[in-house]
């Protein structure tokens, strides 16, 4: 298929005449079996990325079990379910915000199937590296028509969203005596937050990968409702981190998470910046607990926001499946 039209059939509006069933034919007879196998091929490679993320994602619970354990022996069962709750409402707000830049961008796409490309998608951060939850993006938006540049824009514009967003959001929430030093980073903000920026660096990359440039620029409309949603998905997250460790307070739990996942996405070769996302909690979490507590809640959001990946990838893939049919 390719980059452009929709999936499953010619464009909308499009006359198909008799010569371009007698091309698609004489193409068919020389090119149907290598079209096939190519087909076979890419099938295979999404089922080995799906299960190669689900073992690393499995091998991040398994080789913290004990710790886990003791974690969650201290929580109750709603609480537990509230945080998951807040951590699926979190990852569907990530999703619209990705949405709404892909559509900016000049891809609109439906919520069903751009939740199964995102969700699915995204299990590739629990793979050492930053690519892989871009690459299967890429491949699967194909499939919707969606052209390869553009997939890989929406999600290098998802980083500089989150962090603008996330640094912003402990910015005003960690109070200045102990995070004041989050101010060195309002200059940073602001040019993250600029499309004429944003789309120069994008311009940038594409000419020095030989690429075609976007059709569309990013405008300031579609950044601005992308950030929205990022700032309500941090307030969710929050939630999580408070349904986890009450004592925190609603309002630092929000902060506390949006600053140690904000130093996780700094991470790029550390699989969704584990280890470095729980360190930089303990720190942030140092004035209203111990050591140890502190990193059993931070071992237990994670494993939290894993069952959540997981949650709304499988929930996407059925709903998506059922549209299919």
């Amino acid at each position: 298929m390719s980059d452009s039209g929709t999936a499953g059939g010619p464009e909308v509006g499009r006359d198909v005449s008799v010569g371009d069933v007698e091309a698609e034919g004489v193409a068919g007879a020389g090119g149907g079996r290598s079209g096939r196998k190519g087909a076979v091929v890419r099938r295979a490679v999404r089922i080995g990325f799906l299960f190669v993320a689900l073992g690393f994602g499995a091998y991040a619970v398994s080789s913290q079990w004990d710790a886990v354990v003791a974690g969650f022996a201290a929580l109750s069962w709603p609480m537990l379910a509230g945080s998951l709750v807040a951590v699926v409402a979190a990852l569907l707000g990530a999703m619209l915000t990705w949405r709404t830049l892909l559509a900016d961008l000049g891809s609109p796409l439906p919520l069903r199937p751009a939740a199964k490309v995102f969700f699915v998608g995204q299990l590739g951060k629990y793979i050492p590296g930053a690519v892989w939850p871009m690459l299967a993006q890429m491949e699967m938006g194909r499939d919707l028509g969606v052209p390869r540049p553009r997939s890989a824009a929406a999600f290098f514009l998802m980083m500089p969203i989150q962090l603008a967003s996330g640094l912003l959001v402990a910015l005003g929430t960690l109070g200045w005596d102990r995070f004041g030093w989050l101010l060195l980073f309002v200059p940073v903000l602001l040019v993250l937050l600029e499309p004429k920026v944003i789309n120069g660096l994008i311009g940038f990359g594409l000419r020095k990968l030989k690429r075609e440039p976007l059709e569309r620029p990013l405008t300031r409309r579609g950044m601005l409702t992308a950030l929205g949603w990022a700032l309500l998905g941090w307030g969710c997250y929050g939630v999580h981190l408070f349904f986890v460790a009450p004592e925190t307070g609603l309002l630092f739990a929000v902060g506390a998470f949006a600053l140690s996942w904000c130093l996780g996405i700094l991470t790029f070769v550390v699989p969704a910046g584990a280890g470095v996302r729980e360190a930089a909690m303990v720190a942030v979490l140092a004035p209203v607990m111990d050591a140890g507590q502190a990193i059993a809640v931070a071992l237990c959001s994670r494993m939290v926001i894993i069952l959540g990946d997981l949650l709304c990838a499988g929930l996407a893939g059925i709903s998506a499946r059922r549209d299919s049919v």
